[in-house]
């Protein structure tokens, strides 16, 4: 199926890449989940879980490197915007039935715009830190279900996806 590039909100009337205007657009209350993991060997989860691992503290680095990737989402992704974000939550969580790590990130903000690609942005790049801070030891590290969880806020309201896996929907945020 093709998508009508009439209905392409990043597509100007030649067909051309644009940058959406929002400035019309009323500032709301929104928010956006997304959640991604890291496939790992057996013995390099339990190195980063057992600190024994040669660059340092690889889950508290790959939280910061994933906030601050989601608060920079606008200077990597050409046609986002800089947002003002209200807050970035970055969870790393050590699952030995995968064996990984599963990141979860929520962005808020009030805004014209929402926030899904921080969200996304900021699963990826913690992926991605953990990946850098142990490929010495594991080099066949694959990053998979990067997705996002739910939206809320705007004209569309609020998206929650088909299958959230095991886990209960998610309640509404507050902002």
């Amino acid at each position: 199926m093709t998508a009508d590039p009439r209905r392409l909100t990043h597509v100007d009337e030649e067909g051309g890449a644009r940058m959406v205007d929002v400035g019309q657009k009323p500032a709301t209350a929104r928010i956006a989940v997304a959640e991604g993991a890291i496939r790992m060997a057996h013995v390099t989860l339990e190195a980063i879980e057992s600190g024994r691992t040669t660059k340092g503290e690889v889950l508290a680095v790959a939280r910061v490197a994933g906030i601050m990737a989601g608060k920079r989402t606008g200077e990597l992704i050409p046609l986002c915007h800089l947002m003002p974000l209200a807050t970035i939550n970055l969870q790393l969580t050590p699952d030995r039935e995968l064996p990984g790590i599963r990141a979860r990130a929520t962005a808020s903000v009030v805004a014209s715009t929402g926030v899904e690609m921080e969200a996304l942005t900021a699963v990826t790049v913690a992926l991605l830190t953990v990946y850098d801070m142990v490929k010495a030891t594991d080099r066949s590290m694959v990053l998979e279900a990067i997705r996002l969880l739910r939206k809320e806020g705007g004209r569309s309201g609020v998206w929650v996806a088909d299958a959230l896996g095991e886990e209960e929907p998610l309640p509404p945020h507050q902002v």
